[in-house]
């Protein structure tokens, strides 16, 4: 017996005190690391077990089931998934800050109009203007929606009419204009059918006794994304147009000198009613073609600006070209 209890007295010397409730799972692990083989490095929890045992704690601390480790994790993954959304739409979002570019872009397209109005495509345009509108041109290029014109023919397509020009050979053309009540350039326009690869320049006329137009036919050929090289075939003579009724100025201005008019008014009253009928026979008259056969026939034309209603070229001698296009709100 005594042999017994000195037995019983070592084991109990030998076993592991009772630990308090709350260590229970410190002693679980320090009995396991004392039955460990020599050699063997300590096993430490993993991190998918750590992850499991704070979706147990936050499941009981939200009232749910702390042994629901799947739904737990599933919403640690929809909260991870929300991030990942809420990122993605960050993400999405810089397109948004397009608008403001568009907006510009409006802006400096309204500015142009401005400084255009009364300078009559550029004749009457002050040194102080030009230097606005190159300006305001140079912002739009900068901004050009249309990289590469020429692979947008859609766009180049249809009718654009000349609002500003620095070309000093078409002053002379625009100075007739100072005769603004017998002879007025009423519009002077370009007309591309990028179908055909064809452009047609015209300018019309008007006066007190008929209107006409004279244009040029060209063809054109693209040599690069902003470049096209023009060809001119021919020019055309409109067929002039008879009013039905002749309206005179009571004056103009011819060489600084006032001339009045109206003792000429009972005279062309008289022939009023003869120049009706002709109207009408001349009219139906087709229009002179004139063959243009010079080799000098050619030019270029640089398109840095391209948008529905807006074109912006530069041509040869550094000229710009500024056209509205054909029904756009910036020609009203």
């Amino acid at each position: 017996m005594a042999g017994a209890a000195s037995s019983l007295s070592a084991l109990a010397l030998r076993a592991p005190s009772p630990s308090p409730p709350g260590a229970t799972r410190g002693g679980a692990v320090a009995a396991r690391a004392a039955f460990a083989f020599p050699g063997t490095p300590p096993r430490f929890p993993s991190l998918r077990a750590s992850r499991r045992v704070a979706a147990r704690a936050a499941a009981a601390a939200a009232g749910g089931d702390p042994e629901d480790e799947w739904g737990a994790e599933s919403a640690a993954d929809q909260g991870q998934g929300a991030g990942a959304a809420a990122a993605s739409t960050a993400v999405a979002e810089p397109p948004a800050a397009e608008a403001p570019a568009a907006s510009e872009v409006a802006e400096l397209k309204a500015k142009l109009k401005e400084a255009l109005y009364g300078t009559e495509r550029g004749l009457r345009a002050s040194s102080e203007t030009r230097a606005e509108v190159v300006e305001l041109i140079t912002q739009l290029e900068a901004r050009n929606p249309t990289p590469a014109p020429t692979e947008a023919l859609t766009l180049l397509n249809g009718k654009w009419i000349l609002a500003y020009t620095s070309f000093s050979q078409l002053f002379p053309l625009l100075g007739s204009g100072r005769l603004p009540e017998l002879v007025k350039v009423e519009e002077i326009s370009q007309t591309i059918d990028s179908e055909n690869f064809t452009v047609q320049n015209c300018i019309k006329f008007s006066g007190p006794l008929a209107t006409t137009s004279v244009s040029t036919n060209a063809k054109f050929e693209i040599r690069s994304p902003k470049r096209v090289q023009i060809k001119f075939d021919e020019g055309v003579i409109g067929t002039p147009q008879l009013t039905d009724s002749i309206v005179l100025p009571e004056k103009f201005e011819l060489f600084g000198q006032n001339i009045d008019l109206t003792p000429l008014k009972g005279i062309f009253s008289s022939i009023e009613n003869a120049a009706s009928s002709v109207a009408k026979t001349i009219s139906g008259q087709p229009p002179l073609k004139i063959p243009i056969r010079t080799n000098n026939a050619e030019s270029w034309l640089l398109t840095t600006y391209l948008d529905e209603e807006l074109r912006i070229s530069r041509g040869d001698g550094s000229s710009i070209f500024v056209l509205f296009k054909e029904g756009s709100t910036l020609l009203y």
